[in-house]
């Protein structure tokens, strides 16, 4: 079997920007739910694909906003979309997938947890990443874990992830805790970019490995000599970086592999749900029900 793994807040996103707006019967924006529904509906359509979650940031802050304050929040973030988190998380039960809402955690360390949980189980013959997220990228391993944009319905591989960003999943936290992630508020070392850093974590692995002195590195670097001097400036700050760009595999999932089989819709959710955003039509489209 092959079990995917949804980053239905990114899904949620894309259906936001990506989507036509619609409204339900009450006068609620519901039009990326009604996105983010079809889009989930057309991969479990897909063959060979039986074992699925999706996981969502049910708030948007998490554990890693005490560990610094610049982590990103929801702050910004237009209103209409936020509102349909919960709408999101219940349309994808009403589906008959395992729900993950992160308030703790984030979506992401729900999916690098089950990823390392069940990579190696019993019949497990690949774990689908459904995300582009580079931050996910570090959970790749081999071909047994990969990471799949449905966008573009292109695959990544371990060899691909080496290919994009120069490094092994391994060090993709210290990639980002160097270059910085404007996306999640991390503002990584001045002067450090993405092929610099690549060029000096593919030979050390670890920004912890890194000497001091650009004089001892084993790697040329046009501008080594500044490179190093604001790394020696910021090493603490870049180790809380890491961290926070590092996903934990440690969330408490409570289901089962097993339980992770999609077995259909459920009916009356579901009509229930289609009739609260306005969708009826959309029971027309599934053929599955528990």
């Amino acid at each position: 079997m092959r079990l995917h793994l949804v980053d239905g807040t990114f899904e949620l996103f894309r259906a936001h920007f990506g989507a036509p707006g619609a409204s339900s019967p009450n006068g609620m924006e519901v039009g990326a739910t009604r996105g983010f529904l079809r889009s989930l509906l057309a991969l479990l359509r897909e063959p060979g694909v039986t074992h699925v979650a999706v996981a969502f940031d049910h708030v948007i802050e998490s554990f890693r906003n005490r560990l610094y304050a610049g982590y990103k929040t929801g702050e910004g973030l237009p209103p209409e979309l936020l509102t349909q988190f919960p709408l999101a998380e219940q349309a994808a039960q009403a589906l008959g997938v395992v729900v993950w809402p992160m308030v703790e955690f984030e979506a992401d360390d729900a999916i690098a947890t089950a990823a390392a949980r069940w990579s190696d189980a019993p019949g497990v013959e690949q774990v689908v990443i459904c995300s582009p997220d580079k931050d996910l990228m570090q959970c790749v391993r081999g071909e047994r874990v990969v990471a799949l944009d449905r966008i573009r319905r292109r695959v990544t591989d371990e060899a691909g992830v080496v290919e994009k960003f120069g490094v092994s999943p391994s060090s993709i936290p210290d990639l980002l805790a160097l270059v910085g992630d404007d996306a999640d508020g991390i503002p990584g070392v001045p002067r450090w970019g993405a092929k610099s850093a690549g060029a000096v974590l593919a030979h050390y692995r670890s920004l912890d490995a890194i000497p001091d002195a650009e004089g001892e590195w084993g790697v040329s670097v046009r501008g080594a000599a500044a490179l190093a001097e604001q790394l020696r400036q910021h090493r603490e700050e870049v180790r809380l970086y890491r961290t926070l760009a590092t996903l934990r595999t440690d969330v408490p999932l409570a289901e089962s592999l097993d339980q992770l089989q999609w077995r259909g819709a459920d009916r009356e959710a579901l009509a229930a749900f289609c009739a609260t955003t306005g969708d009826e039509r959309f029971l027309e489209r599934v053929t599955t029900f528990a």
